[in-house]
């Protein structure tokens, strides 16, 4: 690990503090896990990749349309998406 120093305002610190006292963890590794899942989730991708997950959530999101299905699409979602991802 690298060491490194960074400035937060003092409600930062507090927020902080709280959440790792209720989750019995440090300041630090709350640190590393926000650090982690900001660059995660700002990372850019690629026009191939964003064309590749449109092509999939179309895949499986047409299989769906059969009416009667629609109609319990709420309580056997889970069945559903299992299916879908199983073939």
């Amino acid at each position: 690990m690298v060491r490194t120093m960074v400035q937060l305002t003092e409600e930062q610190v507090k927020a902080l503090k709280t959440l790792a006292k209720a989750r019995k963890t440090s300041v630090a590794k709350l640190v590393r896990e926000s650090v982690t899942f900001y660059v995660a989730s700002t990372a850019q991708v690629s026009l191939q990749e964003r064309k590749k997950r449109a092509r999939a959530i179309r895949s499986v999101a047409g299989k769906y349309h059969d009416i009667q299905r629609a109609k319990d699409l709420s309580t056997n979602h889970d069945k559903y998406l299992e299916e879908a991802f199983s073939s």
